[in-house]
């Protein structure tokens, strides 16, 4: 077959600039029937960019797109939909308040007569493509009662229920259990054979090698170059990403540690968790694993004073805490940074500088008036001392990479003077590269005398970072262990209530 009767798209020369940043710089990039393409690149690569020009959400700035053969231009995101493109945001884009029925098919429902949603229909055929999915969800859940693997996995059936010819999956088993992945990938595969193509973005280097076909790597919004997967290894495709040699994946550090700066005794909240006892020491690094609804992040709102306890008792460096809002967390040194940094850990429309400081503001306030200096020489000394790449201290965070997003985060926390972290999925949709970054910066932290919860879904990242490790099922800690004893095998069997 002649290679250019195979391919669905291309996307010529692409070109799109920001103010003051040069997103993407002549890429170029094609896709063929029924094949999975992968798009790997660090955080700030401009895999996400290319994307949002393909499924209308950005304009181009310069460069051709031709599709089955045509050249078009992609007005918005409903040209794109009815092109036959479809895109799955990381970020998930539902409404919580709706069904998971009226979500998947929203401005598309069956109608009785004009303005009359016909339910039963609605209801019906949404279910088939859940079920098709092979997940336990109701069609009439409300989005806002499902976890987050279950939402993702609603934004799956939203997708298919397009018949796009063009699928986009952006980081899209960064919530999935393994189970919900395996099942996930049966998708792909079906979806493949039946001649849909699909565009993969994912930081997870063995799921390419398990469903991929080929992969195009970005670096600095430049294109490096596509190989087949089968003709690559997962160490050439680290060192095309970013440009060195990684030499250790977990640079772990091993501190002496200290006293101890948090005890939690008999918590208990409701049916979420029960009967929690574990300590935290000064230069440690504590991981907590489990699988999804085990408790994690319950725990972590819970030391933070954003859930309400029912029972059991806080020690903060020695003294019994009564935390009842993230405020008095705040003042007793402890920073949470949150599973989902978009929503709950960044006002995305603000600079830099002003996520740093305006947690802070008393530190740079006098008599109520701000000084503007301090906060500048502030916020440029932690993007010196993180590495945060930006134009800018004024640049808004919502055109900064996952990786420097967390840096920012991370500042934010270093600012209060917080030595007691609690990090949920540190690095969730980074980057290899800003991963080995922000792990050398928990060293950091911990050689100074800082103390860090860590919470997190991959099992390398719990072994490589540890001192100790706790195990959670069904809202209680199911095993404990120190990092030297632990192996993934005696984790996956306490995350399974073995």
């Amino acid at each position: 077959m002649d290679m250019d009767s195979d391919v669905i798209l291309k996307m010529q020369n692409i070109c799109k600039t920001f103010p003051g940043v040069v997103a993407l710089e002549n890429i170029n990039f094609d896709l063929r029937r029924g094949e999975v393409h992968i798009l790997l690149g660090e955080n700030g690569a401009g895999k996400s960019t290319l994307v949002k020009i393909l499924s209308g959400a950005y304009q181009k700035t310069s460069g051709d797109i031709l599709f089955e053969n045509k050249e078009i231009e992609i007005k918005n995101p409903g040209h794109a939909q009815d092109l036959g493109i479809a895109i799955i945001y990381q970020e998930l884009n539902l409404v919580s308040h709706l069904s998971a029925a009226e979500n998947i098919l929203l401005g598309r429902e069956p109608l009785h007569v004009p303005g009359i949603i016909n339910r039963s229909r609605l209801y019906r055929s949404t279910q088939k493509i859940l079920d098709g999915l092979q997940v336990q969800i109701s069609s009439r859940s409300l989005v806002k009662e499902l976890g987050v693997a279950e939402q993702q996995m609603v934004e799956v059936a939203k997708a298919l229920s397009l018949h796009a010819k063009i699928l986009i999956m952006d980081e899209p088993t960064s919530a999935l259990t393994e189970k919900e992945i395996e099942e996930l990938f049966k998708t792909i595969n079906r979806l493949k054979k039946s001649g849909t193509s699909i565009i993969y973005i994912s930081h997870r280097l063995e799921e390419l090698f398990e469903i991929g076909d080929r992969v195009t790597v970005l670096r600095d919004g430049k294109y490096v170059g596509t190989h087949n997967i089968q003709e690559t290894t997962k160490e050439e495709l680290i060192r095309k990403m970013v440009d060195r040699e990684l030499t250790e994946q977990f640079p772990k550090r091993r501190i002496e540690r200290g006293e101890e700066v948090l005890r939690v005794e008999n918590l208990k909240i409701d049916d979420k968790l029960s009967n929690i006892n574990f300590s935290l020491h000064r230069g440690e690094v504590l991981g907590i694993s489990g699988l999804l609804g085990s408790g994690r992040t319950e725990l972590a709102r819970a030391i933070f004073g954003a859930d309400k306890i029912d029972s059991g008792k806080i020690y903060v460096k020695g003294v019994q805490q009564n935390i009842k809002s993230p405020r008095n967390s705040i003042n007793l040194g402890i920073g949470l940074l949150t599973e989902d940094r978009k929503s709950q850990g960044l006002i995305l429309d603000l600079s830099l500088k002003d996520n740093v400081c305006l947690p802070n503001l008393d530190q740079f306030s006098k008599f109520g008036v701000v000084s503007s200096n301090q906060e500048n020489s502030t916020a440029a000394k932690y993007i010196d001392e993180l590495r945060i790449k930006t134009p800018g201290l004024n640049q808004k965070v919502l055109y900064l990479s996952g990786g420097n997003q967390q840096k920012v985060v991370i500042s934010k926390w270093l600012c209060s003077h917080a030595d007691i972290l609690i990090f949920d999925e540190p690095t969730r949709g980074i980057d290899v590269g800003s991963k080995v970054e922000i792990y050398q910066l928990m060293n950091q932290l911990t050689a100074h005398g800082a103390a860090i919860i860590m919470i997190s879904s991959e099992l390398p990242e719990i072994l490589g970072m540890s001192d100790r490790i706790l195990v959670m099922h069904h809202g209680e800690i199911n095993g404990e262990f120190a990092a030297e004893e632990a192996t993934q095998e005696k984790i996956l069997h306490c995350a399974l209530g073995v």
